[in-house]
């Protein structure tokens, strides 16, 4: 657990603070326009050399802190909490110079706490308490006055009251337009890594499964090698001696029936000896769409047909990948169509360019599947045939051999409408146009 958690928790961090660059852009950006609504429009004089610098450093700063989010790397926690801080002490220096406590926006103190508590942990979160009860502390006791003008005092009491609850309003809206927009954000940012690590691991965990079936078939071939040679071996001498006496030639033959389904089941078992690590290992070469095809329907039953259907420009279309899987991968799906259509029916088999990708789709005639049936297909020895027809097994080492080339498989299906099975592979090299 500890290998993967180090990692999640370095792309936390790197996504909290590459929001937090952002937020801050929007927070200068409100700055400025504040400054200069107050002062213009509001015809309130502020300290404005004063005020740009602070927000200048705050700009400054956070190119900084752009740059190092782009460049990728670790964001270290403690840099988090270094920048949250300096915002803290810039937004007591601006609320020094404009009135102090009686400014408004100190309600803005709140935001920094807020993201506080999302990105950082509890320690630190409660260390920006700590800092901005302090600054705020001071301003009580240390603030420049906003100027009077040519208001008597009751007049600016009156008005002062009444542009501080507006200001209050507007603060509150500030703040929780900026929270919300921060917290949804940064949700989906990490539901989506969240979606990804889930992903990794599912493919991980199919790959553990994939090699200790290769292990299983492996030992399977090898237990079994010895009493099917003992088969062979008894099958062997008692045609001999049927052939040799005056036994029904009936037998005769039922005894090399025998002796053949032996020495297949060998073939099979060598097979599976050999390929149970060979497939993954298989080399990737370039292969065209047409010749993947061709390959993937070798070796199947007549019935039901498989009618091949190839899109224009599409035939001499190349992929890069280990040609004798992926067909074994195909051919499974396609059994699978046969199976569940009726004999004079026919499994349509259709090649088609998507989006930097090949897409086969096989559609069969059958009855279809149920959605509890369909949520389950792909998982190992899950199957719908009849015992001795199939150990279900097919659609999961399909979709993990697809998986592991960037590919995938994809199952629609309804009762009554048949199954639809989308194969996706990428493509390489498209058709060259006709000249």
């Amino acid at each position: 657990m500890s290998a993967h958690a180090a990692p999640g928790a370095s792309d936390i961090q790197a996504i909290n603070f590459s929001w937090l660059v952002r937020l801050r852009w929007g927070a200068i950006a409100g700055q400025v326009f504040t400054i200069l609504a107050v002062d213009r429009l509001m015809r309130t004089p502020l300290p404005l050399g004063p005020l740009f610098t602070i927000v200048g450093l705050e700009f400054a700063s956070n190119i900084g802190c752009a740059v190092w989010s782009r460049r990728g790397g670790r964001v270290p926690e403690g840099l988090t909490v270094f920048v949250m801080s300096v915002d803290v002490l810039l937004l007591s220096a601006l609320l020094y110079l404009t009135g102090g406590p009686f400014n408004p926006f100190s309600f803005l103190y709140l935001v920094q706490i807020a993201l506080a508590a999302v990105v950082l942990r509890a320690r630190w979160t409660w260390a920006l308490v700590v800092l901005s009860l302090l600054c705020s502390g001071f301003l009580f006791f240390a603030h420049r006055e906003l100027p009077l003008g040519s208001m008597t005092h009751a007049e600016h009491s009156a008005g002062s009251l009444r542009i501080h609850l507006y200001g209050m309003w507007v603060a509150f809206g500030v703040a929780a337009a900026f929270i919300v927009y921060f917290l949804l954000r940064i949700t989906r940012a990490l539901a989506a890594r969240e979606a990804e690590l889930q992903a990794a691991y599912r493919l991980t965990a199919r790959n553990e499964k994939l090699a200790s079936l290769a292990t299983l078939a492996a030992g399977a071939a090898h237990e079994l090698s010895t009493p099917l040679s003992t088969i062979a071996l008894v099958a062997r001498e008692l045609e001999r001696q049927l052939s040799a006496s005056a036994f029904d030639p009936g037998a005769v033959s039922d005894v090399r029936l025998i002796r053949e389904q032996v020495e297949r089941c060998r073939a099979i078992l060598a097979q599976m000896a050999t390929e149970a690590g060979a497939t993954a290992g298989e080399a990737i070469v370039p292969i065209t769409v047409t010749d993947l095809l061709a390959s993937a329907t070798l070796e199947l039953g007549e019935r039901p047909p498989v009618r091949v259907e190839i899109d224009d420009g599409l035939r001499d279309a190349r992929l890069e990948l280990p040609p004798r899987a992926v067909a074994q991968a195909i051919r499974g799906v396609i059994r699978n169509a046969q199976d569940a259509s009726p004999a004079d029916a026919e499994v349509v088999l259709h090649a088609q360019a998507g989006e930097d990708a090949l897409l086969i789709e096989v559609r069969d005639c059958g009855i279809g599947m149920a959605p509890e049936v369909l949520a389950r297909a792909g998982e190992p020895f899950f199957t719908t045939k009849q015992p001795g027809r199939g150990m279900g097994l097919g659609l999961f080492l399909t979709r993990a051999v697809l998986e592991r080339l960037g590919g995938q498989l994809q199952l629609e299906s309804a009762q009554g409408r048949g199954t639809r099975a989308l194969v996706r592979l990428p493509l390489v090299v498209p058709a060259a146009s006709p000249s």
